[in-house]
């Protein structure tokens, strides 16, 4: 990582699951030479979010800023200069390694030739969505709100992290080589999920889990589902659990707290949240107010 030993460089975990960890770092360094030589222990991706550095590979070098994504591979060697004062910060991410194979594979098929080096450049670009994405994913996980929920952290941090890679590879030119599978698979793919979702709505489901339930993998099966469906594994499970509280509600459900629960909610809080997003009330006004008609008048004309 970058720093040099005798600089304090200081890590903040944000987020850790068994497909992705985010962690900040931040280093006080002042501009400066190259400091004594550093290897990394792991294969990361660091997008900066202040400051710059510069990597030393014998006699050339490699600036990285916030215009760039920073590919750190495990054992590589290098020095770290600083060519401003002021330091610098970002954003680290380390993708666990069966995922980032799955991952590279799709933009690279000679990924698997050297697993313990992915990453066949230093740098690539950073285009202002992803860069604004990776910016709004760590404001949520600083804020640490009790709405945010694993399976949407794994989906978006692993999306960000592919975009990332696929922007690098194009840069450097190399053939896009996605294995795509067949229709045929893509479907039964996509139904597979959807009848694990169904069979267990009030479960505290992770995007892990359902992937291993219809034997993908979780990238793979995160961005199948997506194209299938439209929309991201995330936000069809959470409109499945809101629709089908619209029926409760209808129903005369009165203990909101274990209806929310029920349907794999954290709290009455996070349902009340979601709920109010998706049809701009609450739902202790949906039961107070709502005719058995008017809800599924509102289930059937909601659009995804």
């Amino acid at each position: 990582m970058p720093g040099r030993p005798d600089i304090p460089v200081a890590f903040r975990g944000l987020y850790d699951s068994p497909l992705v960890s985010v962690r900040e770092y931040r280093c006080r360094a002042c501009g400066g030479g190259p400091g004594p030589e550093e290897a990394s222990d792991t294969n990361t991706l660091v997008l900066m979010r202040h400051g710059a550095f510069c990597r030393h590979f014998g006699r050339s070098h490699a600036t990285a800023d916030v215009n760039q994504a920073v590919f750190f591979s495990k054992g590589s060697t290098y020095r770290v200069s600083h060519p401003v004062d002021g330091g610098d910060r970002g954003t680290v991410f380390a993708v666990a390694p069966r995922v980032l194979q799955d991952i590279i594979r799709e933009l690279d098929p000679t990924v698997d030739d050297r697993p313990e080096q992915p990453f066949p450049f230093v740098a690539g670009p950073c285009e202002s969505t992803v860069f604004w994405r990776h910016r709004e994913l760590v404001r949520r996980l600083e804020t640490g709100t009790e709405a945010l929920e694993p399976f949407w952290v794994d989906v978006t941090a692993l999306q960000i992290v592919a975009d990332i890679l696929e922007a690098a590879f194009a840069q450097r030119g190399h053939p896009r080589s996605r294995r795509e599978g067949t229709e045929a698979d893509h479907v039964a793919l996509a139904e597979a999920a959807k009848s694990h979702l169904a069979a267990r709505l009030g479960e505290r489901l992770t995007l892990d889990e359902v992937a291993q339930a219809v034997h993908a993998s979780p990238f793979h099966f995160a961005r199948v589902f997506q194209q299938r469906t439209g929309i991201s594994i995330h936000r069809y499970l959470t409109l499945l659990r809101l629709r089908a509280s619209l029926e409760r509600l209808a129903g005369g459900e009165e203990d909101l707290t274990a209806l929310a629960l029920d349907l794999g909610f954290s709290s009455h809080s996070h349902f009340a949240d979601a709920f109010r997003k998706e049809f701009g009330r609450t739902p202790s006004e949906v039961r107070r107010n709502a005719s058995l008609r008017t809800l599924h008048q509102m289930s059937k004309n909601l659009e995804v």
